[in-house]
């Protein structure tokens, strides 16, 4: 005959385990009302030696809570939100929630359908990141049916996010190329639909503007971000005469796409031309010259989100609607940027006489 199944553990096996009343281990397990953290460690080592499992169902109709939340991301195999990602779930953990990640490939119609997806799961609460088309109008009217927390993306006075100042990121980095004497210097950034395309666009025109310079029309690039957009662009810009003596690339796949496109010109990186890539990821780490990088604190970025959520989830006194946690930035100084005189002949005709001063030696 088989063996009879194991009696199920409940709630009064943990308290008679943990030498407390049942109320009293409820309350620890589900972190609610007033328990000390000593009681809430005896109890969770009383739970886990007896393996005890809570019933999520009867948990969810007693408590009107699933605790799970949600997270919405444009990508995830970009290591920025794989950072960010870590960061918040740490926090909701430590608070008792689980959390459910999904990508929308930067797509909104994808965005709709994973928010419906959600809701029907009855996450407690949402983290939107940026998408394809943003509309604060929308956050606004999910947040009056479930808690909502934008992830640098753009939100109305209803809501409350976490803004990366992408905006004094990039008048930095253009500052610093301008300052060593550049002056056409590429930017290459996801487009100006989404708030960090937008931000990272007026930085950089602004930088030009306080020096009494205008940066080239041509020579700001908006598109996904997608490696391959990114090397043909980078080539194409290349192959001029007047081609860019710098590139700011704000997308680690858009980095990548710049820095394949540079290296198959055949020019070098700082001599020929200079970059600056966004992220402190192994990427900027790994090649070489190591890349010089506009970086931001991302485990920083996720707790804030969390933060901001969980005091919504867990009824504390809400702060005033709309705000806003803005992270600075930080340029961190490598090897791939160098000073370049101004009046000197343009990149491409310095590179191609480079290469005629090389050929004899290839013969």
């Amino acid at each position: 005959m088989p063996n009879a199944p194991k009696p199920r553990v409940t709630i009064r096996d943990v308290a008679r385990q943990a030498g407390v009343s049942i109320g009293t281990a409820s309350r620890a397990l589900n972190r609610a009302g007033r328990v000390s953290d000593d009681t809430i460690a005896l109890v969770t080592q009383a739970a886990r030696q007896l393996g005890y499992a809570p019933d999520g169902v009867a948990r969810s109709m007693r408590t009107r809570s699933t605790g799970v939340v949600g997270i919405l991301v444009s990508d995830l195999s970009n290591p920025l939100y794989a950072a960010i990602i870590t960061a918040a779930e740490t926090a909701f953990r430590a608070a008792g929630y689980s959390l459910l990640v999904a990508s929308t490939h930067n797509r909104q119609a994808t965005e709709r359908d994973l928010i419906d997806v959600f809701r029907g799961r009855r996450v407690d609460g949402l983290i939107l990141g940026a998408c394809e088309i943003e509309s604060a109008d929308m956050l606004s009217r999910l947040a009056g049916d479930i808690p909502i927390v934008a992830l640098d993306r753009d939100f109305g006075a209803d809501c409350s996010g976490v803004h990366v100042d992408h905006y004094h990121g990039a008048l930095k980095a253009t500052q610093y190329l301008l300052n060593l004497g550049h002056r056409r210097i590429a930017l290459f950034t996801p487009g100006a639909r989404l708030r960090p395309g937008r931000e990272r666009i007026a930085g950089f025109r602004d930088a030009y503007t306080q020096m009494g310079l205008k940066p080239g029309s041509d020579l700001v690039r908006m598109e996904r971000s997608a490696m391959e957009f990114a090397f043909s662009e980078a080539l194409a810009l290349l192959s001029a005469d007047t081609s860019p003596t710098a590139f700011i690339c704000l997308s680690t796949r858009i980095m990548a796409g710049v820095l394949q496109a540079i290296r198959h010109s055949g020019r070098g990186i700082p001599d020929d031309v200079s970059v600056v890539g966004v992220g402190d990821s192994d990427i900027s780490q790994l090649v070489s010259p190591n890349i010089t990088t506009l970086t931001w604190n991302l485990g920083t970025v996720g707790a804030a989100a969390a933060d901001l959520l969980l005091k919504q989830l867990e009824g504390q006194e809400r702060r005033p609607a709309g705000e806003r946690v803005l992270i600075t930035t930080e340029l961190m100084l490598r090897d791939s940027c160098s000073a370049l005189d101004s009046a000197a002949a343009p990149a491409g005709q310095r590179f191609a006489a480079k290469e005629a001063r090389r050929a004899p030696a290839r013969r």
